[in-house]
């Protein structure tokens, strides 16, 4: 069972969260939708009001779910679902159907946009903005080493529309 929640009412720390944590990004329908683990992303503000920021890269299933709808979600998990989340992170949509590998009941939260209600914390994100990174606007000189296949990630900023927090 989830609550909906203010967004100002969040806890916990975002950089652990996605960077220790981990979050899984998932788009598509209740019906068809693919889902990926992420360690890297943001939560801010911007055009007045709360936003998440994802990066994928071209050649991940989960992109072609989030370039053709209008929503995505990040879903945290508690620390059982590490290995589900590795699985999610390291196996191709293309391939397995990583809902049901990870054994993962599909909820569906605002604008439709598909949820794991085994997830602690929902957040459902209208898309509003994307951009592909550019090489020339890199300043670090060892950004290489993050992108020897020069896949660079597109961004993505969601508005936070609904925040699902398990009770």
């Amino acid at each position: 069972m989830f609550t909906r929640i203010d967004p100002k009412a969040l806890e916990g720390n975002v950089f652990s969260m996605i960077g220790e944590q981990w979050m899984l990004i998932t788009a598509g329908t209740k019906e068809k939708c693919n889902t990926m683990t992420a360690s890297w992303g943001g939560l801010g503000v911007l055009w007045g009001g709360p936003v998440a920021t994802v990066y994928i890269r071209p050649q991940r299933y989960t992109r072609e779910f989030v370039e053709n709808g209008g929503y995505f979600t990040l879903a945290f998990f508690g620390p059982e679902y590490r290995q589900a989340l590795n699985l999610c992170g390291t196996k191709s949509g293309r391939e397995i159907d990583k809902v049901k590998a990870c054994g993962f009941t599909v909820e569906e939260g605002a604008g439709g946009a598909p949820y794991f209600a085994q997830a602690d914390l929902v957040l459902v994100c209208r898309k509003v903005y994307w951009q592909d990174m550019d090489p020339d606007h890199f300043l670090d000189p060892d950004i290489d080493r993050h992108y020897a296949q020069k896949d660079y990630h597109r961004v993505y900023i969601g508005q936070i529309v609904e925040v699902l927090k398990k009770t």
